[in-house]
């Protein structure tokens, strides 16, 4: 295999343009509905859940112009919900939290960490995420040897970084500690 072909397939280029596409498709599909409930309802099952479909294994670490290209995608959608004009002067993150939409690098964070806490807490979790999951063991008594904070694996290239043994503790041990402690 080529180094070109092997850099396309590691970026997920291909992908995430085909979910931009679509994704605006089906935001020009619903811009004329007459109902915002409609409107709404839609948005929400055809435009979100193709952009968090397995967003957290293929964009989390992802150069910031893949993900610009997606939230470009969510903010045309939360304009189209919201009917707001096209050259008007509101912020894009304005939209989304009066729509109570994550934008798209903290959706992705979000499902990260809620995937790790399910592989943490639950039976029910698949053994093959759990075991890449290793709590932090301190050799002296610190403040913070009471929070269960992850081990963080050493690796030396990017396309590591973005595997899920190294993505997990990255995003669990950056969260509050408030929230990790009443994990257990």
């Amino acid at each position: 295999m080529s180094a070109c072909v092997s850099k396309s397939i590691c970026r997920w280029t291909g992908h995430y343009m085909a979910v931009a596409r679509s994704c605006n498709y089906h935001s020009q599909a619903i811009r004329h509905l007459l109902s915002s409930e409609l409107v709404v309802t839609l948005a929400c099952s055809l435009i979100l859940t193709r952009l968090d479909y397995c967003n957290s294994v293929w964009l989390y670490g992802a150069p910031a112009s893949s993900i610009q290209v997606l939230q470009r995608v969510q903010n045309n959608a939360a304009m189209i919900v919201l009917q707001a004009p096209r050259r008007s002067h509101v912020q894009s993150s304005q939209l989304l939290r009066e729509l109570h939409w994550l934008p798209i690098q903290h959706r992705i964070e979000y499902k990260v960490a809620v995937l790790t806490f399910k592989s943490r807490s639950s039976a029910t979790a698949p053994t093959y995420l759990s075991h890449h999951i290793n709590a932090r063991v301190c050799e002296r008594t610190l403040r913070l040897s009471a929070v269960p904070l992850l081990d963080k694996p050493l690796t030396m290239t990017d396309f590591a970084r973005r595997a899920f043994r190294c993505s997990t503790p990255t995003v669990w041990n950056s969260l509050p500690e408030t929230i990790i402690s009443n994990q257990r």
